[in-house]
């Protein structure tokens, strides 16, 4: 396996100089960023020195004592709307593998955010996966990101980009929030594309540039994502509403949409999200759901991490009577190899449940591997203990002075 170190208490104080952040010069990395509340660490706080690998064979322990049922949990990520802590961790104590932030979760304050998020975290000792989409600028969700994004990174040096996602992760990860699916690798140089405004580059090597030193920046702070997998700028279309489709075959595809996912990988990402993307000359189901698409993200892009869906309500949205079923397109998403299933539109309070029934229902009918499950499970809970692992804390700072 790749390392991936993530150098946590030294990333505070190698990045804040590159963003103007205040940091102290005592044991405890003490960050404030340009518009919001400063942050410490805690000083007897320490992180781990690799990334998920480290904990392969104490997750896959867990997991082999693990039911059927908790595995199906486990691969999981929930949805509910609403701002009131005990409510969301009522919700959370089904033993969901993780819960993503949308808009209708996010509380006027930061000190509101930090208590919803602590308050999802049913067991400590394993916290699931707390994640948000904050790409900056066309899509926020956390307040105070005032940073700049595709818009304008883009167009400047990828120095900027570091910069910019350093107080970016920074700013997610002391709301409580683990995960951002912030980090957009498709590309184009189509102003009238859906993906352009989103997009840190217009070709493949300026995007590739932006999308590592984007990924290198948030590993310091919280787990980064790579997105849409395998490229939204090939196909046209917005995936919210269709299938978006291309002819692009797989060796136009390695010079092109490939180009900056596998700067992302080679910088550590830990998370790669698969867009509702049909490449027809590779295979005609969207890549979420394709075995082929995470065939080559493994095998050829060396992709070690934890591959989760893109929102799986955008399938339902599409209209196409092929994938009408929630369930079972969570259960097509695991078999083909995707690690967390995530579905957000159209959902409420019982679809994760049922999600996890249906995940659980399949392998007891044999049309999903138990070991396609149990290895699943065993990639979200590595990286779940990583996260347990990395106890480095934020807590509202009114007195840290910054250095210099």
């Amino acid at each position: 396996m790749k390392s991936r170190h993530r150098g946590w208490a030294a990333g505070v104080l190698a990045l804040a100089a590159a963003v103007g952040l205040c940091v102290s010069s005592t044991a405890s990395a003490s960050v404030t960023t340009p518009t919001s509340p400063s942050a410490a660490r805690s000083p007897e706080t320490t992180a781990p020195s690799t990334g998920p690998e480290r904990f392969a064979e104490p997750a896959e322990a867990l997991v082999r004592e693990m039911t059927v049922a908790e595995r199906a949990s486990t691969v999981v990520m929930g949805h509910v709307a609403g701002t009131d802590p005990a409510a969301l961790r009522a919700y959370m104590e089904s033993g969901l593998g993780g819960f993503i932030l949308m808009g209708a979760n996010i509380p006027a304050s930061e000190a509101e955010l930090q208590e919803l998020t602590a308050a999802l975290t049913v067991d400590t000792s394993l916290p699931p996966l707390i994640a948000v989409d904050q790409e900056g600028g066309l899509v926020s969700r956390v307040n105070g990101d005032d940073y700049a994004a595709s818009t304008t990174l883009k167009g400047l040096p990828a120095e900027e980009t570091s910069a910019a996602f350093a107080a970016r992760g920074s700013l997610v990860a002391r709301a409580g929030i683990t995960v951002n699916f912030g980090t957009v690798a498709d590309y184009t140089a189509d102003p009238a594309s859906f993906i352009h405004g989103r997009a840190l580059g217009t070709d493949p090597d300026a995007a590739a540039e932006r999308v590592a030193a984007a990924t290198t920046a948030q590993e310091q702070f919280v787990a980064s994502t790579l997105k849409h997998f395998p490229g939204h700028g090939a196909a046209p279309g917005d995936s919210h509403r269709a299938i978006p489709s291309t002819t692009m075959g797989l060796d136009e595809w390695r010079a092109t949409a490939a180009v900056p996912f596998a700067a992302g990988i080679d910088a550590g990402a830990s998370l790669l999200m698969y867009g509702h993307l049909a490449y027809t000359a590779v295979d005609p189901l969207p890549a979420s759901l394709s075995p082929t698409w995470h065939e080559i993200a493994r095998d050829e892009l060396g992709f070690e991490g934890v591959a989760v869906t893109d929102d799986l309500g955008m399938l339902l949205s599409s209209g196409d009577p092929a994938y009408a079923d929630p369930v079972a397109n969570g259960v097509t998403a695991i078999a083909a190899g995707n690690d967390l299933v995530l579905m957000i539109a159209g959902s409420d309070a019982q679809t994760a449940g049922s999600m996890v029934a249906g995940i659980a229902a399949a392998v007891d009918a044999g049309t999903l591997p138990a070991e396609r499950l149990e290895d699943a499970a065993t990639r979200v809970v590595a990286l779940r203990m990583q996260i347990a692992a990395a106890t480095a804390g934020w807590s509202l700072c009114g007195d840290c002075e910054p250095v210099g």
